[in-house]
């Protein structure tokens, strides 16, 4: 097998993003922008050798964003990019690997599958293989007498991790160090080394500005990300009584609902679809019947509990509905009510707690008046597993 090495450049200093410390090294969602350029490789077993290459300045820096991730000793950056990225192919004489794979930390969101598009390429004969996206905006070139358009045919967006055979880029970059490059296919091509395409990617972003550290956070938290949705059903009889207990709402009846805590069907349901949606169980496994303790308790407490288990989890409730099934008694002059004791329990915003009523037109037990049903969905966000 090929031995394939990493070549992580961040020397930058990265004034454009703001910031007390070049962008490599600000955080973007708790995690350093080099540690996730670096850990991206990292957890390829394709990738052997990992070659930083960062500034006298920021050594401590780099050493603290990595710690724990597999890496050789770092690199020395020089005056330009390219002259770190020298630094760095030389660092690697060592290790002399076969195809290196030459990476900007401030992308830090490069995917494993465009990694290995580029390392596929390599493997199949290519001395140079680069990810490029299609120019798809239209272009503008400022003139004296004004603005030119620019035909935007045959236009990629080049990005990294740019791969090549390791020997001849070394070569390449040694001959060629006096020339200014924008990249390093750029040193290739002053080489004449053949360059294949492989599909970039519009999430492998480059880090510049700050507005690009929003859009990195907005990109990683949808793949940091799951939703999932839980169901909860409820249904209990009417017994003598005065009131009962609906979405933590107390009507005046003429019956009362048996239960052993306060038979609220709608909290019931409501703290079984949030249980369901983090595959906790259900109510009956927190909050067995069994137990005196929970004789009379208010539903709250169950729903607050499941709402806890799912903030411990590290996940938010986004939005609950609850169904109320039943000829009596009337729900819509209470709806309102419920859902603010809903969201109040589960600190939401009322907007994300729905609460609706129906009957069942007479028919069945609930038609008969003999009890009532509840039903409820709850979507939770939760971290990616």
């Amino acid at each position: 097998m090929s031995q394939i090495a990493a070549l992580i450049v961040a020397a930058g200093k990265g004034e454009r993003a703001g910031g007390a410390v070049p962008k490599q090294f600000q955080p973007l969602l708790g995690q350093s922008v080099l540690r996730r350029s670096v850990a991206a490789f990292a957890a390829l077993p394709e990738i052997g050798e990992i070659q930083i290459v960062t500034t006298d300045e920021r050594w401590n820096e780099a050493e603290a964003a990595v710690d724990g991730l597999r890496c050789a000793p770092f690199a020395r950056g020089g005056a330009t990019r390219q002259d770190s990225v020298r630094n760095g192919l030389e660092a690697l004489v060592p290790v002399a690997p076969d195809f290196v794979l030459i990476h900007d930390a401030a992308r830090p969101l490069v995917s494993p599958s465009l990694i290995r598009r580029v390392i596929a390429a390599l493997a199949d004969g290519a001395a140079a293989a680069i990810p490029v996206l299609p120019v798809s905006d239209s272009l503008k070139r400022s003139a004296a007498d004004g603005w030119m358009s620019v035909p935007r045919d045959d236009l990629y967006r080049a990005q990294t991790p740019q791969g090549f055979v390791y020997k001849r880029i070394l070569a390449a970059h040694r001959e060629f160090r006096a020339t200014a490059v924008t990249d390093d296919t750029a040193v290739a091509e002053l080489a004449g080394m053949a360059i294949k395409t492989v599909a970039g990617e519009d999430s492998n972003l480059k880090i510049t500005t700050e507005d690009d550290f929003r859009h990195a956070a907005r990109l990683l938290r949808g793949t940091m990300e799951e939703f999932r949705t839980g169901q909860g059903f409820d249904a209990h009889r009417f017994v003598p009584g005065d009131h009962v207990w609906l979405c933590g709402v107390k009507i005046a009846h003429d019956a009362a609902l048996e239960g052993h805590s306060d038979a609220d069907a709608g909290l019931h349901a409501l703290t079984d679809a949030i249980l369901g949606a983090i595959g906790a169980g259900d109510i009956g496994r927190h909050f067995p019947p069994t137990e005196e303790k929970w004789r009379g308790a208010a539903s709250s407490l169950f729903l607050s509990h499941a709402a806890q288990l799912v903030r411990q989890a590290g996940g938010a409730i986004v939005h609950c509905d609850v169904t109320i099934i039943c000829e009596r008694p009337k729900i819509a002059p209470h709806r309102d009510a419920m859902r603010a004791r809903i969201a109040e329990i589960l600190q939401l915003e009322v907007s994300r707690v729905s609460v609706k009523a129906t009957t069942t037109e007479g028919m069945g037990f609930p038609g008969r008046g003999e009890g009532l049903i509840a039903q409820a969905i709850a979507t939770v966000r939760l971290p990616s597993a």
